[in-house]
């Protein structure tokens, strides 16, 4: 007995070392391949001898955020603010036209079609419509980052909702559940991993759009946001500001990433195949 009492210490000490040493394996790994790539670029550039209005060097570039900050901060968050309203409309709308859908097969194959269209049309070949007829600029760009991560939400979402096993959604049946309470209780806990993976997707897409919308639509001035500031860099030969707007997007993607995974992570760890660790 005193044996084992020494031994349950020894086992969580034991892994919650190997679980640092796993996180930190996760996150090093990463910083260092971007530190080689840095040191990489840093090395072309002092030994070929290349212009900085043709390449700028990595300490240019980092200059470039603290001279221009407050003309590229402020643009970051009308990017981001765009990108964040747009994708929890495509939540809301993917979600709900998703349960609405599967409600009945006739449905589904009357409406479903719409949404494919929508899909598969370029938005930018739709973003002057959409700017025609929306009220602002602003609204035209929420309404094309919208178009842009509302499917990817809605058919994952409708692939869950119909993946649930047959038999339990017979045992719901069989004790009389409603058509509802199914839903809440079991067709929609059990679509989580469906529509987590969505919910990845269109974080990434919802600022492909936005920034894709605020080139098709040309808005410039005090409230325009990274686009107008990359396309303005790239007319001025600002190179340096090109690339600290490039790098703002990226490290704004890579954010929303981390925070949709997160969210998918915090949701399905206890439970879920995709987020439980092998004990073999």
């Amino acid at each position: 007995m005193s044996d084992e009492k020494s031994a349950a210490p020894l086992l969580v000490q034991t892994t919650a070392s190997a679980r640092r040493r796993e996180l930190a394996l996760r996150v090093l790994t990463p910083l260092l391949v971007i530190a080689c790539l840095v040191l990489v670029w840093y090395a072309y550039v002092r030994l070929s001898g290349v212009p900085p209005y043709i390449l700028p060097g990595p300490a240019a570039v980092a200059s470039t955020f603290v001279t221009d900050w407050g003309t590229l901060a402020p643009a970051l968050w009308v990017t981001t603010k765009i990108t964040l309203i747009s994708l929890m409309l495509a939540l809301v709308g993917g979600v709900g036209f998703a349960i609405f859908l599967v409600q009945s097969r006739w449905i589904e194959l009357a409406f479903y079609p719409l949404a494919v269209i929508l899909q598969v049309t370029p938005i930018v070949a739709i973003s002057p419509l959409i700017l025609i007829y929306a009220p602002s600029t602003q609204v035209a760009l929420l309404i094309c980052a919208f178009l842009v991560a509302f499917f990817p939400i809605l058919s994952n979402m409708v692939q869950g909702l119909k993946s649930v096993d047959h038999n339990l959604i017979n045992l719901f049946e069989l004790y009389g559940a409603s058509r509802w309470q199914t839903l809440l209780f079991l067709k929609l806990p059990a679509a989580q991993p469906y529509f987590m993976t969505g919910l990845r997707i269109g974080g990434g897409l919802a600022l492909i759009a936005a920034v894709v919308a605020e080139f098709a639509a040309g808005s410039a001035g005090a409230g325009s946001g990274l686009a107008f500031r990359l396309l303005e860099a790239q007319y001025r030969l600002n190179i340096p500001r090109l690339f600290a707007a490039l790098l703002m997007l990226s490290l704004l993607g890579v954010a929303i990433f981390a925070v949709t995974s997160f969210i998918s992570w915090l949701a399905l760890h206890r439970w879920h195949e995709s987020s439980l660790k092998r004990e073999n």
